[in-house]
């Protein structure tokens, strides 16, 4: 059980959990303040953070457009805030790269709460009912040969897929006569795959797709929408930078919101779709309806739009708002697998870092059974509701051990070094008894560490 791709496994899970348990919270102190322009009040807060190591950060972050009779706090609105400059630029988004086996084992944990091993059955089941490619593959893009035959899984979604929302889109494509030429786009590229392409709809098998359960029918649709995402024009944001003096202190506020759904169509449901964005995001009214809240930050961004270089802002008023740093969030069992494929970006020796880019740790067929290995010798708890992973006291007691006798074994370092001396075996660079010394060599080392001789 304890080989060099399942406890570094291990101990990516522990690091985060015990981060969980070990990381002070940092007060945060933010005094909110507005300020009107015409019949708007925009409401903008910046703050300060002392933590344990007395560090000072200021933010100046736009929430939103609050609309409002009367000023609040007056003893505060003798106090003006001086625009210095604006930028206005629109941003575009493209879709997403298409679905490799690991993002869609994390996507489905989000989605249907399910754990990784179990998605790679049903994609493997929608496989052998030809209703989806292989599956068990890293790509995320689709090779020349295949783009160019591309039309033909198309035209079989909109002969055979009778699911209304897909056809609409499909008809979309047609009536806006969006290019469904992928060769010069990011979306085709064989030199990153290896032996198969992205996870995409065959356009074929539907014989078989009305006997499949719910949960096999949601994620074949979740796998037919990332495909025609990429048929879609990108999404489109107006946004708006603004630089501000406020008692001879320069602040920043800044919001986007979108003015063209794009791919965001075909990916978020209707009413997510046209919701905007700000880098305020999460902080919200309750009392607004969503509609009052998109409705807002558009004017938003007109209340800033119409700022003039040098103009004064009257201010309103100011709030105090406390919160606190939070931990990492622990890893779920399907970001995990994302986190075991990106493992190769925790090494700092370039060389070995690109030795193990393609792989991380594990591979595509193996890290669902990774995990659930762990899970099974009762390393690790997985909770069958939210799909948190949590370390057993056995995993934590292991973690220890092999921390304080062999902490190497915890880093993906060792994995990629011994793939490297693997490759370098396969291109017959070194010979494969060579190869084997060294590693025979590296085992009697960190044996002899252990042992207590008598």
């Amino acid at each position: 059980a304890n080989s060099p791709v399942l406890i570094p496994s291990k101990a990516m899970i522990g690091d985060t959990a015990r981060k969980q348990n070990t990381v002070i919270a940092t007060l945060f102190t933010f005094p909110f303040s507005s300020f009107s322009n015409h019949d708007c009040m925009v409401l903008i807060t910046f703050g300060f953070a002392l933590g344990a190591d007395f560090f000072v950060s200021f933010c100046f972050v736009l929430l939103g457009v609050l609309l409002m009779q009367k000023p609040h706090f007056p003893y505060f609105a003798n106090l003006n805030m001086g625009k210095r400059e604006a930028k206005k630029s629109k941003q575009k988004e493209n879709p997403p790269l298409l679905f490799n086996l690991a993002e869609i084992q994390n996507e489905c944990t989000k989605k249907f709460k399910i754990k990784p091993d179990e998605t790679l059955d049903v994609i493997q089941n929608l496989y052998e009912k030809k209703l989806v490619t292989y599956p068990r593959t890293d790509a995320r893009v689709l090779s020349t040969a295949v783009a160019k035959e591309i039309s033909k899984n198309l035209n079989g979604l909109m002969r055979g897929y009778k699911d209304e929302e897909v056809q609409n889109l499909l008809k979309k494509m047609v009536d806006e006569k969006y290019s469904t030429n992928l060769l010069k786009t990011k979306y085709v590229n064989d030199s990153k795959i290896t032996d198969h392409y992205a996870i995409i709809p065959t356009g074929q098998g539907f014989e078989n797709y009305d006997k499949l359960p719910d949960l096999q029918k949601n994620i074949y649709k979740l796998i037919v929408r990332r495909f025609l995402a990429i048929f879609y024009p990108p999404a489109e944001y107006n946004k708006v930078n603004v630089v501000v003096d406020v008692e001879n202190e320069t602040f920043i506020a800044s919001g986007k919101v979108c003015i063209s759904q794009g791919y965001l169509e075909v990916l978020r449901p209707q009413n997510k779709a046209k919701k905007s964005t700000s880098n305020a995001q999460n902080v919200e009214n309750n009392s607004e309806s969503s509609k009052e809240s998109e409705d807002g930050i558009e004017n938003n961004l007109e209340v800033f739009k119409s700022l003039k270089k040098g103009q004064e802002i009257k201010t309103k008023n100011f709030e105090i708002k406390d919160a606190e740093t939070s931990p990492p969030n622990r890893y779920n069992s399907g970001s995990i697998i994302l986190a075991m494929e990106n493992a190769g970006k925790l090494i700092e020796d370039e060389e070995l870092r690109e030795q193990i880019k393609g792989a991380g740790i594990g591979t595509s067929a193996t890290r669902a059974e990774i995990m659930k290995k762990l899970e099974k010798i009762k390393y690790i708890e997985i909770n069958s509701k939210t799909q948190i992973i949590t370390p057993t006291l056995k995993g934590e007691t292991i973690y220890d051990i092999v921390n304080r006798s062999m902490p190497d074994m915890l880093n993906p370092k060792l994995t990629a070094s011994w793939e490297k001396g693997l490759d370098m075996v396969a291109k017959k660079e070194i010979k494969p008894e060579e190869f084997t010394v060294k590693l025979e060599k590296y085992i009697h080392s960190k044996i002899d560490k252990l042992v207590v001789r008598m």
